[in-house]
């Protein structure tokens, strides 16, 4: 089951009749491709698709001048049933993500100690930019345009990140203290 799919459906019933880029538009406004892995460039893959599929009906193709065509989308009831499926399966149902990192991790004893400690404080670096990222973005004035469960989301992403940046340390000085992981 596709986060994408959900969120292209959930955008087009929201927004009807819609045009792909609006859809698009609107992920990217709320940084969706960071937080659910929703790449601008399958957005009007998956209108064409789901269009395909009849969870979609396209309205209306138009073209303006020297832009390109340009089609409105409305949901069809097959796509709301599908709609309401996947969402109420996500909201359900506990999902852990893949992160490469935790593969990368399974094989610590590969690394030497410098090197591993190093990488932990790289990655917690990493996601304090990220965080601080956040932080700022919230005050934007771009962003008081956003709806209130946006801003939620946002905090949820910068708690899990606060989290992972502590045991990053913590695991790094256990590291440099000498601490056996084998």
């Amino acid at each position: 089951m596709s986060a994408t799919r959900m969120m292209i459906l959930g955008l087009v019933q929201m927004m009807q009749p819609v045009h792909g880029y609006d859809v698009r538009r609107m992920l990217l406004s709320w940084n969706a491709d960071k937080w659910a892995n929703v790449q601008p460039g399958s957005i009007y893959h998956g209108l064409r698709k789901m269009a395909e599929e009849e969870l979609l009906h396209e309205v209306a193709t138009e073209q303006v001048g020297a832009r390109p065509a340009r089609t409105r989308y409305e949901i069809t009831t097959k796509g709301r049933h599908e709609f309401d499926s996947l969402l109420r399966n996500f909201w359900w149902t506990l999902s852990t993500p893949a992160d490469p990192f935790m593969a990368a991790f399974s094989f610590l004893p590969s690394l030497s100690r410098d090197e591993a400690a190093a990488a932990l404080r790289s990655r917690a670096s990493q996601l304090r930019s990220a965080v601080d990222y956040l932080n700022v973005a919230t005050t934007a004035e771009w962003a008081k345009e956003k709806p209130a469960f946006v801003d939620w989301l946002w905090e949820l992403g910068v708690v899990r990140s606060e989290a992972e940046i502590a045991w990053c340390e913590r695991t790094a000085a256990r590291i440099e203290a000498g601490e056996s992981y084998e």
